[in-house]
C-alpha cells in the first residue's frame, strides 16, 4: 500500500463520512471504490414506512425535512438530528474503510504511571481489566472524587498491548480538554487524539482516543473498547441519537464500560437485582466521607432577589465564606435568575463572577476559580460535573427546582471535599419547599458513606 492509500486508510479507518468531508482527489477515492476498500452507503434509508438516518440513527418524521437540492436536481430529504456534522440527505453516501485496518501501537508496557489505587479503587481497575479482557458490558458506580480515571489506566493499558483501539466518549469539550493531557502523560508514546467541536486533531488516528459523544456520529465499529463517562449526563443521557452513536462506534465483538455517580433509577434497580453487571466504590481515594448536604429554607427567594436583595439566610453564608477567604460555587436554576442575582452579589466582593454554558469567557473564569482570583462564583448546572476545586464550599439556590433533581444534586455536592488536603467542606441546599429529589440526594450520599464504612473504605 503506498502512501497516499495509507492515508486514506488512517483517514477513514472506523469512520462514517461524508465524501465531502474527504480531503482527497476523486480520482484516488474512486480507485479505492473500485478496489473494495472504501465501501458506500446510502445516508438516509427506508425502512417499511420510516426513514432511518444511517448516520445518528434518527427515525423521528418531525426531524426529517426536504430541501430543493442542487446535487439530483429534486427535493431531497435530510436528517435534521445531525445537520451540525453536515447535512446526510438521500442523495448523499456516506464512506467508511473496508480494507485492512491500520497497524496500532503494541507494547509490553504502554503505560507510565506510578500512582498507588487505593482499596476500592484497585478492586474497580481489575473488573474494568476483566471486562476489557472478555469484551463485556461493565458499569463501574463510583462517588463524585473517587478516581474514575486513575481506575481506567490498567485495562486501557492491557487494550493497547494487544493493538486494541479504545475511546473515551465524554458528555462536554470541558471534560475531553481535562482528560487529554492527563492520558497523553500516562501514556506517553501512544498516539492520543482529542476530538470535540473544532477540535485540531480532527483528521488524524489515534488508537487512544477521547471524544464528546458527539463527535461519534462520525465512526462505525472502529474501537475494542469504549469507556463513556458520565452516563448520566446531559445531552448522552436524553438524546437517543447520541447512544445509537456510541453503539455504532464500537465493534461488534468489543468492551463498553460505563462510568456515573448517579446512574438512573432503572439502572440501580438492575444492579440490585443481578441484571447488571457493576462495580461500585463508595468512597473518595482519600478515605473520607462524603460530606452530606445540610438544607434550609429561605422563603421566596425569587421575590427577594426581585425587590432587590439577597434572602438574608444567603448573604450571610456568603459573607462567612468572603470573610474566612473560603471559595464558594453558587448553583442556580437558571441564567436569567443568576444573572438578574449577580449585581446584589457583586455589592458583597466586586470579585464575584457568574458563568454558564453560552458564556464566551468561561474556560477564563473557570481558570480564574482555579487560580483563586475569583472568591464566588455563580454557575449554572454547567458546572456540575467535570471541575475540581480543593477548598471549596458550595450552595445550591432554590434546590425545589425540577432542574435539581437527585442526580444533579448528588453532582453538584461532589464538588466539595474533592481533595485529600480540604477533605471536609459545606454543602447547603436553599429552598422554598422540600422535594422528593432533595430527600433522595442526601439519602444516596449518606449510603454511599455507610456502604463505604462497612467496607472498611473511610477512616
Amino acid at each position: 500500500m503506498n502512501r497516499f492509500s495509507s492515508s486514506v486508510q488512517s483517514f477513514t479507518s472506523g469512520r462514517h463520512l461524508l465524501l465531502s468531508e474527504l480531503p482527497f482527489p476523486q480520482d484516488l477515492i474512486q480507485h479505492h471504490l473500485n478496489n473494495g476498500y472504501l465501501q458506500l452507503e446510502d445516508g438516509i434509508r427506508k425502512e417499511g414506512r420510516y426513514y432511518v438516518c444511517a448516520r445518528c440513527g434518527n427515525r423521528d418524521p418531525q426531524m426529517f425535512a426536504s430541501f430543493p437540492c442542487a446535487r439530483c436536481r429534486k427535493f431531497c430529504l435530510y436528517c435534521r438530528c445531525c445537520i451540525m456534522m453536515g447535512r446526510v440527505s438521500e442523495c448523499t453516501p456516506l464512506v467508511s474503510w473496508k480494507g485492512p485496518p491500520p497497524r496500532s501501537v503494541t507494547s509490553h508496557d504502554l503505560l507510565q504511571w506510578d500512582g498507588r489505587l487505593s482499596k476500592g479503587q484497585l478492586t474497580a481497575a481489575r473488573a474494568v481489566q476483566n471486562a476489557v479482557e472478555e469484551k463485556g458490558d461493565l458499569l463501574v458506580w463510583a462517588v463524585c472524587g473517587a478516581g474514575k480515571t486513575e481506575i481506567l489506566f490498567d485495562g486501557i493499558n492491557a487494550a493497547l498491548q494487544k493493538g486494541d483501539r479504545v475511546c473515551i466518549a465524554a458528555p462536554r469539550t470541558d471534560v475531553v480538554l481535562e482528560l487529554s493531557p492527563r492520558l497523553k502523560k500516562v501514556f506517553p508514546t501512544v498516539p492520543v487524539t482529542a476530538l470535540y467541536g473544532g477540535s485540531p486533531q480532527r483528521n488524524e488516528y489515534g488508537s487512544l482516543v477521547i471524544s464528546t459523544t458527539h463527535q461519534l456520529y462520525r465512526y462505525k465499529e472502529a474501537f475494542d473498547v469504549v469507556i463513556v463517562d458520565e452516563v448520566d449526563a446531559f445531552p448522552y443521557s436524553y438524546d437517543p441519537t447520541l447512544q445509537y452513536a456510541v453503539e455504532k462506534s464500537r465493534k461488534p465483538s468489543s468492551a463498553m464500560i460505563y462510568l456515573t455517580a448517579t446512574p438512573n433509577e432503572i439502572w440501580q434497580r438492575q444492579c440490585r437485582q443481578g441484571k447488571r453487571k457493576f462495580v461500585s466504590i463508595p468512597a473518595r481515594y482519600h478515605r473520607h466521607p462524603l460530606p452530606v448536604p445540610k438544607i434550609r429554607w429561605i422563603g421566596n427567594w425569587k421575590k427577594s432577589f426581585k425587590k432587590g436583595c439577597i434572602p438574608k439566610e444567603l448573604k450571610d453564608w456568603t459573607q462567612k465564606r468572603l470573610t474566612k477567604n473560603k471559595q464558594a460555587l453558587l448553583f442556580f436554576p437558571s441564567v436569567r435568575m443568576m444573572n438578574d442575582a449577580l449585581p446584589l452579589f457583586k455589592r458583597l466582593h466586586s470579585r464575584i463572577e457568574a458563568v454558564h454554558a453560552e458564556d464566551p469567557a468561561r474556560i477564563e473564569k473557570v481558570e480564574g476559580m482555579r487560580r483563586k482570583e475569583i472568591p464566588v462564583m455563580l454557575t449554572t448546572t454547567i458546572l456540575e460535573r467535570g471541575v475540581t476545586f480543593p477548598n471549596l464550599d458550595v450552595a445550591v439556590i432554590g434546590a425545589e427546582e425540577m432542574i435539581f433533581n437527585e442526580s444533579a444534586l448528588v453532582q453538584i455536592s461532589g464538588r466539595v471535599g474533592r481533595s485529600a488536603d480540604y477533605p471536609d467542606g459545606e454543602i447547603m441546599f436553599f429552598h422554598y419547599g422540600l422535594t422528593r429529589e432533595i430527600i433522595k440526594a442526601i439519602r444516596h450520599i449518606e449510603r454511599m458513606n455507610l456502604e463505604a464504612k462497612k467496607r472498611g473504605l473511610i477512616d
